[in-house]
């Protein structure tokens, strides 16, 4: 990846390596995270049974209970749209990377394939590691869904905090970067990327909205193999796109020197 390689190729290199990354990170999803939503969806049917059984014969219209209602969406056609909803997100998310990578080659030094891991793994960083550890994913029947929006738009800050994190940490290295120890060029963008997230944290409110009855190993469970998801996904990204950067660069090597 070249300054000189148009922003097209890039991009079509994007797409690739995030539909790759896409169609992995269902695969993960489906194989860690499908049986925890079941036993979620399971714990939550059980409780609007029990609520219904309890006390809302009075208000349920005639000839009308919970067991009768059908789902919009079946499981199956929910686990096919997970692998559609994954390679959609690797799509959008592999386009939006060749942007970045773009203009980032243009204030480095560093190789294509180098520059495509390390930007994979800040895209983490930012994206999917500052915000798990604020407000962590939940399963199904975990949540009020009235506080929807306000979690939505928490998610988002945590997210823009992520990516301010990240943009400190580059500027900090860049700072450092003709520091004779290594120990400052290291220490200094680590510093500056905790200073920010831990301000963030304390500014942002706590969320918790887990009810003291809901099983603790299956929401452990359930975030584990939503990180693992995740770190799947920008691990592909960055993987792929360092290869197709890589082979790119060596089947151009040869016609250069071909035309010189």
């Amino acid at each position: 990846m070249t300054p000189s390689e148009s922003f097209g190729k890039l991009l079509i290199r994007g797409l690739l390596a995030g539909l790759i990354a896409g169609i992995l990170a269902g695969g993960v999803a489906f194989v860690l995270g499908e049986s925890h939503i079941d036993a979620a969806i399971a714990i939550e049917e059980a409780g609007s049974a029990d609520h219904s059984h309890g006390g809302a014969e009075s208000t349920a219209p005639a000839g009308h209970s919970h067991d009768e209602e059908e789902a919009l969406v079946s499981r199956n056609g929910q686990r096919f749209g997970l692998f559609l909803a994954t390679s959609l997100a690797g799509l959008a998310l592999g386009a939006i990377f060749a942007v970045v990578a773009h203009y980032a080659r243009r204030v480095t030094t560093l190789s294509g394939p180098v520059l495509g891991m390390v930007l994979a793994s800040l895209g983490w960083l930012a994206i999917e590691a500052v915000p798990f550890f604020k407000y962590p994913a939940n399963p199904p029947a975990v949540g009020d869904p009235e506080t929807i929006t306000s979690r939505t738009w928490l998610w988002l800050a945590v997210v823009v905090l992520g990516l301010l994190a990240v943009v400190a940490s580059v500027f900090a290295a860049k700072a450092v970067a003709a520091q004779e120890f290594l120990s400052t060029r290291i220490a200094a963008p680590v510093a500056a990327f905790l200073v920010v997230v831990t301000v963030g944290y304390l500014i942002l409110p706590t969320v918790d909205e887990v009810g003291d009855d809901f099983p603790a190993g299956l929401l452990w469970d359930f975030r584990l193999a939503s990180l693992a998801t995740q770190a799947t996904l920008w691990l592909a990204l960055g993987l792929v796109f360092a290869f197709l950067t890589e082979r790119a660069s060596r089947a151009q090597a040869p016609a250069s020197a071909n035309a010189g």
